[in-house]
């Protein structure tokens, strides 16, 4: 039987582990622990995704809240310890970027635990980004990664990560996304937000260089002045990003935007429907970039760079300067070509990258097991 001890901690997370929570509960010869961190505590952020994607309940969940990179990092590892310990597992997998992250990675391979890195191998190459850091330092100790696009092979083989560690699978969000379409489309939000089908834009904002510096959210909020003249704006505001809003001198402004539909965070089957029929989505998110790809939905992606270069290249996503007049001139000319092209689909982004993955974990625990009795 091989133990695996899953990790989940915020909210990119649930929809990359419900398709492994899945495959694995129909694999015989698996047992699976799932930890919540609990990095993302509030209702709508854990507590729905589980639900809607069906999620096991978490087996443990850390609460470990919020705190400071290194504050929450620290309280990740020191909590997660005895969880192994107790567990004694033949592999830990992570999933994405995030503090919970590396913080059980590294709590794994010191306690002399095998590694999955699920979503490997992607690189912005902005070592700003603390998401960076995460996913550089968790390939170098990770024991089997899985990738999403040949970019994250050609980065891991660059930095000297043995070939036979990496496996180029898919996308997991993709799992979740394909197999909650339909169910998404059940979705009244639509007709709760009164707007029409490609008759508005999704926006969602949430990284520090945008929304910490008030320079470029004004910057930003300067072009949707002008956009919410042209289009309905729908916009689930993180937590961070209002709160920088509000008592600040763009507060005001925000509240002017009569085609500004603010919002609080929506679950994944009620995003997943304002996304899919949307006429354009405007975004600072990573995994937002990937979904747009498959929906064949235009993304301007508010940054200078992309960790997921297969979205711009093969999928619907562009790459905008934080500046006003760049974010309207994309906008522009996004909408007048919104239907020549609605990008492709990249390898592997089938709905099958869980089953693949599963396939692989059990070859290589297979493989362990050959040698302890040669």
């Amino acid at each position: 039987m091989i133990k695996i001890l899953c990790v989940c901690g915020a909210r990119p997370n649930f929809m990359k582990i419900a398709p492994l929570m899945r495959v694995f509960r129909e694999t015989s010869n698996l047992s699976t622990l799932l930890v919540h961190t609990g990095q993302h505590y509030d209702e709508k952020m854990s507590k729905l995704f589980f639900d809607e994607l069906n999620i096991p309940k978490p087996d443990v969940n850390l609460e470990v809240g919020s705190g400071s990179h290194a504050v929450q990092t620290a309280e990740v590892m020191k909590r997660f310890e005895p969880v192994v310990l107790n567990y004694k597992p033949d592999y830990v997998l992570v999933v994405g970027d995030v503090n919970s992250t590396i913080a059980c990675g590294l709590v794994a391979v010191k306690l002399g635990v095998k590694l999955i890195h699920v979503e490997a191998g992607l690189r912005s190459f902005d070592r700003t980004m603390p998401e960076e850091i995460n996913r550089i330092l968790t390939d170098s100790i990770s024991d089997l990664l899985f990738v999403t696009e040949q970019s994250g092979v050609d980065n891991l083989k660059y930095e000297g990560i043995n070939s036979d560690k990496v496996h180029l699978v898919g996308n997991v969000m993709i799992d979740t996304l394909l197999a909650n379409r339909q169910k998404a489309e059940q979705s009244d939000i639509l007709e709760q937000l009164k707007v029409e089908k490609k008759k508005y834009a999704v926006i969602t904002l949430h990284r520090p260089s945008n929304v910490d510096d008030l320079g470029n959210l004004e910057k930003i909020l300067t072009a949707f002045e002008v956009i919410e003249k042209d289009l309905k704006l729908v916009f689930p505001i993180h937590p961070r990003t209002k709160k920088n809003i509000e008592g600040s001198v763009l507060q005001t402004r925000v509240s002017a935007m009569s085609n500004l539909i603010l919002l609080e965070p929506v679950g994944y089957l009620d995003f997943l429907k304002l996304t899919a029929n949307a006429a354009i989505v405007i975004t600072d998110s990573g995994g937002i970039q990937e979904e747009t790809t498959i929906l064949g939905v235009p993304c301007m992606t508010l940054r200078e760079n992309t960790e997921r270069p297969i979205t711009c290249t093969e999928g619907t996503n562009k790459l905008v300067h934080v500046e006003t007049q760049d974010i309207l001139k994309h906008y522009r000319e996004t909408k007048a070509n919104a239907f020549e092209s609605k990008g492709k689909i990249p390898r592997y982004w089938d709905g099958k990258a869980a089953e693949r993955i599963v396939k692989v974990i059990t070859g290589h625990w297979e493989g362990l097991q050959k040698r302890k009795t040669d």
